[in-house]
């Protein structure tokens, strides 16, 4: 049942990914790159393994999330083709009945 006062209007619906999601994943899997390349090669022992690593890490973690916002791009680039139109109808609701009884306090 419509109501008079509905309206209509034409919406688009797409998919979109989350590029939230992109930045972080992208982000872990830099830095998890970064302990693998770490760990590969012998650790000057005057320095020693964690700060050669933070260090890694901190280039790791900026390459990910630039790879993964990347990716989001590339990715909302081609979902943004698949778009499909749909008409949408705003109901005005209005309540029937004013007299309701007052809430009671506890």
């Amino acid at each position: 049942m419509s109501n008079s006062e509905d309206e209509e209007t034409i919406v688009r619906i797409r998919r979109a990914p989350k590029f939230s999601v992109f930045l972080i994943v992208g982000g872990a899997l830099g830095v998890i790159v970064a302990l693998i390349l770490t760990s590969l090669f012998p650790v000057d022992p005057n320095i020693g393994f964690g700060p050669i690593f933070g260090y890694f890490a901190i280039f790791g973690l900026v390459g990910g999330v630039l790879i993964g916002a990347i990716v989001a791009l590339i990715l909302d680039r081609v979902l943004s083709r698949r778009t499909t139109t749909a008409i949408a109808t705003i109901a005005k609701l209005e309540p029937e009945d004013d007299s309701l009884p007052p809430a009671e306090a506890p």
